[in-house]
């Protein structure tokens, strides 16, 4: 009963409360532990410490893989992203760059890489970012349009395909009021769509603008807050001793201590205080009734996790509730979240980054690529390692990736990606380098397996000793 819901366009709900929706999210990241914990664990659990590349060229005889040239690609590739390098501001290597994005697509739902092509700090590849807030892209834009047929939409120039054109930024956030722009100055700058990487999850076909994932939990979380603040309010008022001084006399309070008929008084841990007669003290319950406020607590942390896709554990920090299998079970559902917003960067922002910076890199003669200009497509295959995961349990899940692997259903090198541990290429000479130097000692761990053959030979040769009549042969 007195349901009211509008049948309404995504933008038309974006449109109409976005800006107060994004401003209400950023000050619960900014002042919320347990919003801040949430946004701390969505872009740990989906960066780490960064994403490294594998470059994929093979050579043209044979099909195996260019170790020259794909060594020369991944090393640029690092040196590029240094902090005073990739970013156009100097101060945020690529990692950071990749932290940030992902901590806004959680708080703010979107967010605007700038592709400036242009070389700074010690690289000479023509190619640095700029990260650019959702607010300072102007909603209510209307100017002129490249295409008659072209149209603004909440800041974005599209054409008849709903595919974006130019962007309209405001030279400076708006909400950066210490800072005006000074006056006669341009307030816009128009940016082509091919300088422009729109990052942002999107729930409806027609959404031109990006949702904060923790639209749904927002109100929850106000709530909570403002009982946790009632609540330690109430502790504190409990825990001192508080009293009330009424008397039965006609001539009301009397004495040194009272002004204008109120008693001035203090009161102090240890102390007695002794009363007029005809006064008593009465003293206020402030106990809150017993047992609310932790269920309220989870329920409310359990709907913003659900909300946003963080398990109810990593927001809360409160593992009484679980046991190995609920948090397994958690913990798995968490991941393929965080695996669907890694395949998300990766279509979306890593490979056209890293298909552009090659470009420039050649160019710009960074790069020597054998018929580049002939088949790009042969050096652009990469290979993302996104971050992995730790086992839950190491006995039980180490016997199943083993049995995996020789039944062929994964290789070694999803399983070391999975793990965490890394390159496969680079683990394997690492792995081959370590037990040469452990034979080298005379070391051996259960993880070496050693060299039997020779034992083996010489049991063959005793065993073929005599011929079948007991001759010697």
């Amino acid at each position: 009963l007195g349901w009211m819901a509008a049948s309404t366009s995504a933008d038309s709900e974006i449109k109409g409360s976005n800006t107060k929706l994004l401003a209400r999210a950023r000050q619960g990241c900014r002042d919320n532990p347990y919003l801040r914990q949430g946004q701390r664990s969505f872009a740990l659990n989906v960066i780490g410490q960064g994403t490294r590349i594998q470059a994929q060229t093979r050579k043209q005889r044979g099909g195996k893989l260019d170790k020259k040239i794909n060594d020369a690609i991944e090393m640029k590739w690092k040196q590029w992203g240094r902090y005073d390098s990739d970013s156009a501001n100097g101060r945020d290597c690529f990692a950071d760059i990749e932290l940030i994005i992902a901590k806004q697509l959680f708080e703010a739902g979107e967010v605007f890489v700038r592709l400036i092509k242009k070389p700074f700090g010690r690289s000479t590849i023509p190619l640095a970012l700029e990260l650019l807030e959702p607010e300072q892209l102007d909603n209510d834009y209307n100017g002129g349009t490249k295409n008659k047929n072209n149209t603004w939409r909440m800041g974005i120039e599209r054409d008849v395909f709903n595919r974006p054109v130019r962007y309209s930024f405001f030279k400076k956030h708006p909400g950066d009021t210490p800072f005006p722009v000074p006056l006669n100055t341009k307030q816009h700058m128009l940016i082509d769509a091919s300088e422009i990487i729109h990052l942002l999850i999107t729930d409806r076909p027609s959404q031109t603008r990006g949702v904060s994932m923790l639209a749904p939990a927002l109100e929850a979380m106000h709530q909570l807050d403002g009982y946790q603040h009632s609540q330690l309010i109430r502790s504190r008022a409990s825990s001192a001793l508080m009293g009330f001084i009424s008397t039965n006399s006609d001539d009301g309070l009397v004495g040194d201590d009272v002004f204008e008929n109120e008693r001035v008084t203090d009161f102090e841990p240890g102390t007695f205080k002794y009363l007029n007669q005809n006064e008593t003290v009465n003293i206020p319950n402030l106990d809150a009734p017993n047992g609310e406020f932790e269920p309220f607590n989870r329920i409310i942390l359990r709907s913003l996790a659900s909300g946003c896709g963080v398990s109810y554990e990593s927001v809360s920090k409160d593992f009484s509730q679980t046991n190995y299998s609920s948090s397994r079970l958690s913990l798995l559902e968490d991941r393929d979240h965080y695996k669907m917003i890694q395949k998300y960067l990766e279509e979306r922002f890593l490979q056209p980054l890293f298909d552009l910076w090659l470009d420039l890199a050649v160019l710009s003669g960074n790069l020597d690529l054998p018929s580049y200009e002939l088949d790009p497509d042969k050096y652009r295959r990469i290979r993302w390692l996104f971050r992995g995961w730790a086992y839950v349990d190491p006995q039980k899940e180490i016997a199943a990736a083993k049995e995996a692997v020789k039944a062929g259903f994964k290789t070694q090198a999803q399983v070391i990606s999975e793990m965490g541990s890394g390159d496969i290429e680079e683990f394997l000479p690492a792995r081959k380098l370590e037990v040469e130097q452990q034979e080298q000692l005379g070391l051996f761990f259960d993880t070496t397996i050693p060299d039997t053959s020779k034992q083996q030979t010489g049991t063959n040769i005793e065993s073929n000793d005599t011929d079948t009549n007991g001759k010697e042969t």
